[in-house]
């Protein structure tokens, strides 16, 4: 699996972030948390996750790590480890 510029995935994960609970991409920081600061539900992470396969082909979350995920950070890294 090809690695991935880790800035482009920021950008791809707040892009869709934006569009999934309707704010502005410029609003969202690598630091928030997905609930808390984001206000983001279980069926928006999921819609969050859905994208992001689909733009990372190739690429599935693990079910098991999902827990795990609690910022826009730990996103970003996961796929960018992911890619190696």
């Amino acid at each position: 699996m090809a690695s991935v510029d880790r800035n482009a995935v920021l950008e791809t994960v707040c892009k869709h972030l934006a569009d999934i609970l309707e704010i502005d991409a410029s609003s969202i920081s690598e630091t928030q948390t997905f609930a808390d600061d984001l206000g983001a539900d279980s069926i928006a992470l999921i819609e969050l996750v859905d994208a992001l396969e689909q733009d990372f082909s190739g690429f599935e979350f693990n079910d098991d790590d999902l827990a795990e995920l609690k910022t826009v950070a730990d996103a970003v890294e996961y796929i960018v480890r992911a890619h190696g």
